[in-house]
């Protein structure tokens, strides 16, 4: 019989979905009893949605390699000293200086066309660089709530399958969810996050779909005002969305 410790070392294996056998099999039964075990892969879970969800920096455009491509290779790899010819006749002398500064200006002008695009490389990166910089923001300032409240949803059928969480803050009014293990969705339905408030029925809180995955991330969204939420839960839903559940509850968590 494997120890506690021995246990704790597989919850990483576990979240990824990746232990298998017998071993995944006395976990589980370890978990049915464990508290701060199946805390420990909540969390796990949750991290794991983050990272799958991170986003990786906007690339250059393509055509601004190609141009700029163009541009080296069009450039003079040297210029030829000049020979000297007896009997060269000064009067060609206004033609090869006018040969000569058309093969600059041409020159110069490729040279601003290549730095004009990638100008607007690095335009761009420095747009997609700011987006990633305020989601950041939003996220640590809704993390970083003295009020925020953390709410895991499980699946109430199977165990182990999807998984979600709900973060939310009633003093900036603000919540966002993760979720993981999601199956796909058929088309013209979406998943709908509900809040279930201390009194009256269940209030619609956002539709969303998960990725190839199955991971999901629906980001700063309102928190109704002067609603206490008692659970979230969610549904399969239309991709219009209900005012009302229409399907059985997927997986639910108390906001408690």
């Amino acid at each position: 019989m494997k120890t506690h410790e021995q246990f704790a070392e597989d919850l990483t294996l576990y979240a990824l979905d990746e232990l298998t056998g017998s071993d995944r099999q006395e976990l589980e039964q370890h978990l049915e009893g464990c508290v701060p075990c199946r805390r420990e892969v909540q969390f796990l879970r949750g991290d794991l949605s983050l990272l799958a969800l991170s986003a990786a920096g906007p690339r250059p455009p393509a055509r601004s390699k190609d141009r700029l491509m163009r541009a080296v290779a069009a450039e003079p790899r040297g210029v030829s000293a000049p020979v000297r010819h007896r009997g060269l006749s000064w009067a060609l002398v206004p033609s090869l200086l006018c040969i000569g500064l058309l093969v600059w200006v041409g020159t110069l002008l490729q040279k601003n066309d290549a730095l004009h695009h990638n100008l607007e490389s690095l335009a761009a990166l420095y747009r997609g660089a700011g987006e990633q910089l305020v989601q950041a923001q939003e996220r640590l300032r809704l993390l970083s709530a003295p009020d925020v409240v953390q709410v895991s949803l499980n699946p109430q059928a199977e165990p182990r399958r999807p998984h979600a969480t709900a973060i939310y803050s009633p003093s900036q009014k603000r919540m966002m969810l993760m979720a993981s293990n999601l199956a796909p969705v058929p088309a013209g339905k979406a998943y709908e996050l509900w809040i279930i408030p201390m009194e009256g029925a269940p209030i619609p809180a956002g539709m969303f779909h998960p990725d190839e995955h199955g991971n999901a991330v629906m980001m700063d969204h309102p928190l109704p005002e002067g609603v206490v939420a008692k659970a979230f839960a969610v549904t399969l839903e239309d991709a219009a969305g209900s005012d009302k559940p229409t399907s059985p509850i997927l997986i639910v968590g108390s906001g408690l």
